[in-house]
């Protein structure tokens, strides 16, 4: 059957190499501006439509991987129906929900492509990039203070990194960590000790920067369950006993040599203690004070929840009258399951996790695209306990985008498995 596409009198060829380079160009800035990535995401989209192949599309939505992120949107919109939000919190709650209409678009496209693995090299570089420059200019106390500084009401503060914050950042090198543990398998299966020994440098340089420079602690839940997932999907008898004993002597080095990484890290209890002793504000005890209320919430409305966009006036409607955390009026309750579920309902809250599974059943292979989507994956379900990730912009874009262009490379790769058997 032949491929549909409304392209006419256009360079199919020229144009698919260009949409193909606006991905890489996305991947790239993901780590540095949510403006530039915006920007790519429409010019993307202008030039990926015209030579969309609508077979393939259609294809891919009637699978789970594919079908499930547009069911999800689509009950997103549906939830405009009956939320109390005004006009515009009803559209920002939907808004959130949009970017995974990309993941079937980009399984279509890179099922047929073979620049895949440009993507996932664009990020990392981009990534390595942002640790030379935290590196070069950290230590350069005028310019680094110059470089981080923002205001808020007049009070002038300094960030922690050069762009974004801590807790994006750690988690972005946490993701090309991961990635590159799979590279150095590979190397010491081949004997490639160079190789090795230079991915080895990036992996330490970017720990260190997560110990030293910018940790954000849910980065320390997150690494622990991708180090035992690598060692179930790779490893085998002493390289198991091997690589944890390399990463407890990492962990405990880390811990006595780095004031950093023990202060943010002990902070969590006394936040906490703090909280339930005063209900004075602190980062842990507002949390504690959201996923509470969120439960609630949650109790109101069980089955279709409150609505799209409903989270802020709940929130508000909660804090009216109170003090300290109890008083926060947030519009992120930040589990994503929660920000799901207070708008959706329970429906909501199985579709999401249902999108999730049939996300990890897609990388089950030993493959390096199902290993970095498998990353990808559980990196986003496990630190969307603490957070709502699919909804925060680089970390929900770095999802859609990893999870659409790694499955697209897994579809691909297994057709022509397919094909040469039935060859």
């Amino acid at each position: 059957m032949a491929a549909l596409s409304i392209a006419k009198g256009v360079d199919k060829a020229g144009l698919a190499r260009i949409s193909e380079g606006l991905v890489i160009a996305l991947a790239a800035s993901l780590p540095w501006s949510t403006s530039a990535t915006a920007i790519l995401v429409v010019l993307w989209i202008i030039t990926f439509v015209p030579i969309a192949n609508w077979v393939d599309i259609r294809r891919e939505l009637l699978t789970s991987a594919g079908g499930l992120p547009v069911f999800l949107v689509g009950l997103g919109l549906a939830g405009i129906l009956w939320s109390d939000g005004t006009p515009y919190e009803r559209w920002k709650g939907f808004d959130s929900f949009l970017k995974l209409l990309v993941i079937p678009l980009l399984f279509a496209q890179f099922g047929r492509s073979g620049r895949s693995e440009r993507v996932f090299l664009a990020y990392l570089l981009s990534c390595v990039a942002l640790l030379i420059a935290t590196t070069a200019i950290k230590p350069i106390s005028p310019l680094w203070n110059l470089l981080t500084r923002y205001e808020v009401g007049g009070v002038v503060f300094h960030n922690d990194v050069l762009v974004k914050n801590a807790a994006t950042q750690s988690g972005e090198f946490v993701t090309c960590i991961f990635g590159l543990l799979f590279l150095m398998h590979e190397a010491s299966v081949r004997r490639r000790w160079q190789l090795l020994l230079g991915l080895l440098v990036v992996v330490c340089a970017m720990l260190a920067s997560i110990f030293y420079v910018s940790l954000g602690r849910t980065a320390l839940v997150v690494i622990p369950v991708l180090l035992v997932l690598f060692a179930i999907k790779k490893l085998r008898g002493k390289s198991i006993v091997l690589v944890f004993v390399c990463a407890v002597l990492i962990g405990v080095g880390g811990w006595f040599s780095s004031p950093y990484l023990r202060e943010r890290t002990t902070q969590i209890g006394t936040e906490i203690q703090t909280y339930v002793a005063t209900n004075e504000r602190t980062s842990s005890g507002e949390r504690i004070e959201f996923w509470k209320k969120s439960a609630e919430f949650i109790r109101e409305a069980p089955v279709f929840g409150h609505g799209t966009g409903s989270i802020r006036a709940l929130f508000e409607r909660a804090a009216a009258g109170r003090s300290g955390a109890a008083g926060v009026a947030a519009d992120n309750p930040h589990n994503q399951t929660f920000a799901v579920a207070i708008q959706l309902g329970l429906l909501g809250a199985v579709v999401l996790w249902a999108m999730w599974i049939a996300h990890m059943l897609l990388f089950r292979g030993n493959g390096l695209a199902e290993w970095v989507g498998l990353v990808i994956v559980v990196q986003n379900v496990v630190g969307s306990l603490f957070n709502s990730h699919l909804f925060d912009f680089t970390q929900g874009w770095a999802y859609a985008i990893g999870v659409g262009v790694a499955g697209g490379m897994v579809l691909k790769n297994r057709r022509l498995e397919k094909s040469d058997k039935l060859g």
